[in-house]
């Protein structure tokens, strides 16, 4: 299976980042291929009419594309700014939808996360990101959200608190029998 991972932030000390690879490793299989994507390094100008007529489609939303494409599985972890998208991402998603004939996720598999320090673990992003899902081509298998990054998740370890690493393994299984399921159709 080829996976595709990635935070939903542009912070260079994402919390989102460090728990989407955490989770990403437990889809390493032998016969897997993990991507772990940084969206630094796909800053583009900010999405507009004048700026797409003007000058195109950035290549760097067509190389994400492609990154999508490859996929079998793509996980990604929210982070939330003022109970929404970050920027960065929501850029790189509205250059994406602009290429012709394409929708951002193409009926891909998604597993969606989210994280922060506070008590409700982003989950109004999350919640806005499984709603609007479906209308970008991609199909939900699961979703989780990890309140209080800080105190229940270290690094190199990953989630800490036994009830939270449960749910979080519970819904990984899930996945991976859902996706055994769809790649053997």
């Amino acid at each position: 299976m080829k996976i595709l991972a990635f935070a939903a932030s542009n912070s260079a000390n994402s919390i989102n980042k460090m728990f989407v690879e955490s989770v990403s490793k437990y889809y390493k299989e032998i016969e897997d291929e993990i991507v772990v994507l940084d969206l630094n390094d796909f800053q583009m100008p900010v999405f507009s009419k004048e700026i797409e007529k003007d000058q195109g489609i950035p290549e760097l939303a067509t190389r994400f594309a492609q990154h999508v494409d490859w996929a079998d599985l793509v996980l990604i972890s929210y982070a939330e700014n003022n109970g929404n998208y970050n920027a960065c991402y929501k850029n790189i998603v509205d250059w994406v939808s602009r290429i012709p004939g394409r929708k951002i996720f193409q009926d891909k598999a998604v597993f969606l996360l989210s994280t922060s320090d506070g008590g409700r673990g982003a989950k109004s992003v999350l919640e806005i990101a499984e709603s609007r899902m479906p209308g970008d081509g991609a199909s939900v298998l699961d979703t989780f959200s990890l309140p209080e990054f800080s105190k229940n998740f270290q690094q190199g370890k990953g989630i800490i608190t036994p009830a939270l690493r449960s749910q979080l393994e519970s819904k990984v299984r899930n996945t991976k029998k859902r996706m055994a399921e769809r790649l053997s159709v």
